[in-house]
């Protein structure tokens, strides 16, 4: 049995949040589903992760639970999940069970998962409005069909089963993109694990150590602080290995000279956290490194000085492209005028990713990035940040050996990566308890 909340406030009030949004809509139920496990290989079974939806609502972590919201007169929220059963507890570990899910969890009911199809199609009646993840997986499509023409089977005596159906997805992600307080302080947990991981990741790398052992140290880190599991799949990538952008952690000897480029991010309760440091192997950048690394930093400050309240998402990758790119221009990389290079695209050759992404319950986290309502057809402008979003800042440049780049650049890969609260005067980087200068970096290394 996973330990639940400590505070089940948060939960019960976002769940109420979306009561209210479907209310306002007149009226409905809302059915969401945890994720399913998943077999590895033969009788193994892949590390199991709840999905973030329903955590997000529920707080519940146990597999096989169904979440069933009702908004009408009466507000009711149901969970479905397995009941407690001896001899499997004994394998698996303990469960609440319908009973202690409902008072630990503040439910109103709950029933165990094979009530399904026997209760929802009844709570379906009487409520306009069918909120699901549509189109979303096999299960959960064929068992809402299947409850609806139940429904529609027991709509007699004047009942009427749900008429239209809408995607609850676009209202989570709404929803999700502004952190609640208990939100914001789990992620600053995660930040600093992860901040702590790559210092520790600096002050043991070495040449002749291989690219795992560095991801080890990280791993080793980021459980000793309490962390569940990586947010992703860790990337260590040492010398021109740093030019391919989702490398994973293999068994390159790092060299004297190179780089090593870490992307590795911690997830705690359920929150990911999302940074990326390049350092050297022997504690000193060469004059062609610092170059790079230098103007990446730079192009960093550029986009956190354009990520705030008010701000278009997009204005913090367009600074830190006016940067980069007049960088390569002074580097000898391109050629031409800045404008020229930005409206040509050419910069693309050497930095051919955004510089942020969503962030929270997933490292991609969920939410458009453009304002949503804007008529069929047109472009819809920028989403504009508001006050409790959090996102990643990560430029970088990535040089590969070709006839007409300077040689003293080949093959050096550089990206710096924070996480970025907006506040309501900016925007505040919470991973920056591992240092980002380069002198602090190999100040840091010398310890």
């Amino acid at each position: 049995m996973s330990l639940p909340p400590d505070d089940i406030a948060p939960f019960a009030a976002r769940r109420q949040r979306l009561m209210e949004r479907m209310r306002a809509d007149g009226g409905g139920i809302a059915i969401l589903a945890t994720a399913q496990e998943a077999i590895r290989n033969r009788d193994a079974e892949y590390p199991y992760r709840h999905d973030s939806d329903f955590f997000y609502l529920t707080g519940f972590t146990e597999p096989d639970a169904w979440l069933v919201l009702v908004a009408g007169a009466t507000d009711r929220a149901v969970l479905f999940c397995r009941p407690r059963h001896v001899e499997h507890e004994l394998w698996e570990g303990k469960r609440f069970g319908p009973e202690a899910a409902a008072a630990y969890f503040g439910f109103d009911d709950a029933h165990p998962i094979d009530a399904l199809d026997e209760l929802v199609p009844a709570l379906m009646l009487d409520h306009p409005t069918l909120y699901a993840p549509l189109a979303g997986d096999k299960r959960t499509d064929g068992r809402l069909r299947r409850w609806l023409a139940a429904a529609q089977e027991k709509s007699r005596g004047g009942h009427t089963p749900p008429t239209r159906q809408q995607d609850v997805r676009p209202l989570l992600a709404g929803m999700r993109l502004i952190k609640d307080a208990s939100e914001i302080a789990t992620m600053r947990r995660a930040a600093k694990i992860s901040a702590g991981a790559h210092a520790r990741a600096m002050r043991v790398v070495r040449p002749g150590m291989r690219e795992y052992e560095i991801e080890a140290e990280l791993l080793y880190e980021f459980r000793r602080h309490g962390a569940q599991s990586v947010a992703y799949n860790t990337i260590v990538a040492a010398g021109a290995n740093a030019c391919v952008l989702h490398y994973p952690a293999g068994e390159a000897v790092l060299r004297d000279g190179d780089l090593v480029l870490v992307d590795a991010g911690c997830e705690i309760d359920s929150y990911a956290s999302d940074i990326t440091r390049t350092f050297p192997a022997n504690g000193r950048y060469s004059g062609p490194q610092r170059a790079l690394y230098d103007l990446t930093v730079a192009a960093q400050d550029a986009a956190a000085q354009a990520t705030a309240p008010g701000r278009g998402f997009n204005d913090a990758h367009e600074a830190a492209l006016r940067v980069l790119a007049q960088g390569m221009l002074d580097l000898k990389l391109l050629k031409g005028s800045l404008d020229g290079v930005l409206e040509s695209g050419d910069y693309s050759r050497f930095y051919m990713h955004r510089t942020g992404h969503w962030l929270g319950l997933d490292v991609h986290d969920v939410g458009d990035y453009r304002e949503p309502g804007t008529a069929a057809g047109a472009e819809r402008p920028w989403r504009k940040l508001e006050t409790g979003m959090m996102l990643t800042i990560e430029p970088g440049i990535y040089v590969r050996p070709a006839d007409d780049v300077p040689e003293a650049y080949w093959n050096i890969g550089i990206r710096t990566e924070d996480d970025a609260l907006v506040t309501d005067v900016g925007c505040e980087l919470i991973t920056r308890g591992v240092p980002v200068q380069a002198t602090e970096i190999e100040a840091l290394m010398r310890e």
